[in-house]
């Protein structure tokens, strides 16, 4: 068998994956005694594989999730009151295709951020585009972004994504600015795209951290309506990790 050959023009053709597949086939000696049908299936298989991973790792390097956390890791013994046929069910992403959002509300270190990056990670996954942000930083970029230039172009990613992750909600009022950025996302997401919010707090308490009645109802009218809700409780995690030395 030609195999050099073979491999370089699998390779000019930027079939990687199937190029490292077939240099381990013919380094099998048990690969003699496969067909043709199953050489290639063995050869189509590793390079979708191959693909697929590299996709995913591009998926994950933008979502710029804050916690390496996967659905296989959740916690469901934690009593915490995360209802697991309702989380499983969010995994699954329908509620992504229906373009609902999420709300997951509850004390400081239960857990929050980690069950939204779960999610944020299985829909990667599922080959949608994430992105994670803090919202105190977020606001900032956005101010930021305004002086040079870049405002528009933060915007339309904020707006596009297919699912956006929000962390820490409501750990401080929002000014004038910050409310209008928060409804032009939001605007630019209803009805198109998902969106999951943190926050300690309760959502009955998110009206009077908007302040302005008139932008606090259009905000809350858009984000949750049409939200899910996972409401934890109980005591940090954190106190149950390990100390560093």
């Amino acid at each position: 068998m030609l195999a050099h050959p073979t491999l370089d023009k699998l390779n000019a053709l930027g079939l990687a994956g199937m190029a490292k597949a077939f240099s381990e086939l013919v380094a099998n000696g048990e690969a003699e005694h496969l067909s043709h049908a199953e050489w290639l299936g063995l050869l189509l298989e590793r390079e979708w594989s191959s693909r697929y991973d590299r996709k995913l790792a591009a998926r994950l390097r933008f979502a710029k999730l804050r916690h390496q956390a996967i659905p296989e890791d959740v916690d469901y013994r934690s009593e915490r009151g995360l209802d697991r046929a309702l989380f499983m069910k969010l995994l699954g992403g329908d509620w992504i295709n229906a373009h609902d959002n999420l709300a997951i509300c509850g004390p400081s270190g239960v857990g929050k951020s980690w069950l939204a990056c779960a999610l944020g990670h299985k829909a990667c996954r599922d080959d949608r585009s994430v992105l994670y942000q803090r919202v105190p930083r977020l606001f900032a970029q956005l101010a930021l972004a305004r002086g040079d230039g870049r405002y528009a172009r933060l915007q339309r990613t904020l707006g596009h994504v297919q699912l956006l992750v929000l962390d820490d909600w409501g750990l401080e009022p929002l000014n004038e600015q910050a409310r209008h950025d928060f409804l032009e996302i939001l605007e630019d997401r209803y009805g198109r795209r998902s969106t999951i919010i943190t926050s300690q707090l309760p959502v009955s308490a998110w009206h009077s951290v908007i302040g302005d009645p008139t932008y606090a109802d259009a905000i809350l009218d858009r984000l949750v309506h049409n939200a899910h809700r996972i409401e934890l409780s109980g005591d940090s995690l954190r106190r149950n990790l390990p100390r560093k030395a």
